[in-house]
This record gives structure tokens, sequence and C-alpha cells, in this order.
């Protein structure tokens, strides 16, 4: 990737945001209010039913006294022959840029966030990163995560495929800003994490 590529995607992406900050999302509905709805409709309703799951019967709660909708816990670097490598976002969360993945040039490599839902389904959750070298932005990205309802399970989002950036050039330390949101614009987490992109894994 290029420094005109870069600056390109960065331009394209801030774009892309304003024409989202445009869109109005509608008013939240709680879970009882999303099931009492449509009741007459056979289909819809049982398909409310599967996608909802025990959320209907019970009140899903992972951590009580936490009000929080979404409990972000891990951030996972996935790359095809090599062992995940994780970021544990329940503790410190100013002690992550300590440790520095390291990324090969050139390969590709997808990000998954790792995360419980609790008390109310969530709409629009979006993953919003920012790729900063030496101060300076440049890269960003923005995916949509989509909507959950409460689980006891732990539920999870990949990015698509994304390439690392190949040659002298790039190679270095990187510092990333990640953000988990919303359409509401609630800051379910937002922490700060490094890489270094090398010639190997090594």
């Amino acid at each position: 990737m290029s420094t005109e590529e870069v600056h390109e995607q960065v331009h394209e992406q801030d774009h892309h945001d304003e024409v989202a900050s445009s869109y109005v999302p509608p008013p939240p509905k709680s879970i009882g209010e999303l099931v009492a709805a449509d009741q007459e409709d056979e289909s819809l309703r049982k398909y409310k039913e599967t996608l909802l799951g025990n959320a209907i019967a019970e009140n899903i709660v992972i951590e009580p006294g936490n009000p929080k909708k979404v409990l972000v816990k891990k951030l996972v670097l996935v790359s095809e022959g090599q062992t995940e490598k994780t970021l544990n976002l329940s503790g410190d969360l100013s002690q992550l840029k300590q440790t520095v993945f390291t990324i090969k040039e050139g390969v590709q490599y997808r990000i998954r966030i790792e995360f419980f839902v609790q008390h109310e389904i969530v709409t629009g959750l979006k993953y919003i990163q920012k790729t900063y070298r030496k101060g300076i932005q440049v890269d960003k990205m923005a995916h949509m995560v989509g909507s959950y309802a409460p689980k006891k399970d732990l539920q999870s989002y990949t990015t698509p495929l994304e390439d690392a950036p190949s040659g002298l050039l790039y190679r270095g330390h990187y510092t990333v800003s990640s953000l988990f949101t919303d359409d509401d614009q609630n800051e379910h987490l937002k922490w700060e994490w490094s890489f270094e992109i090398k010639k190997d894994w090594n």
C-alpha cells in the first residue's frame, strides 16, 4: 500500500463517516416491546423467538451490578498458519500498549472481537479502528458488526481480511485506537494497542 493509497483510503473512509452521520437510527426498543409487537404474525413471532432465544424468558445478566449492555472481553489477531494472538480487554487497558503484536509484512489477517451482551438487545454495533505511525493517522477502518440479543455465551465478530503493508518503508511500530460503539453513539469500550510490521513473524 503506497502513501497515496493510504491517504486515499483515509479520505474515502472520512467521506463514508460523513454520509453515515446523517443516518438517524430508530428509537431503541426493549426485548419486551419487540416480543409484544406483531403477535398476530405467526412466522414473525417464531422468527423473533429464534433470534432472542432465552432472553425472552429471563433477564440475562453476565456481570451483576454492571449496567453496560456490551462487555468487550478480547481482541484476537488471526492469520492463517499462525497461533492466534490475544489481547485481554477485561483488565487494565492502560497496559495494553506494552504488549506489542508482530505482523509479518504482506500477510493477510483478521481481527476478532469477543464480547457478551446482557440486559437488552443492542442494535447497530460498530467496530472502528484508527492506525497511527509516529503520531500521524495512516489508516482507518469502520465495520458494521450488527445487532445482538443477550446470551450467556460469548459472542464474536471477525473483520474481513486485511493486507499488512509490505516493504522497508512500512516496517516499524504502529499504534492503534479501537472503539466498539453503536448507532446511538454509546461507547462500549475504547482502547489502544500496538503492533510492529516486520520482515518475518519472529
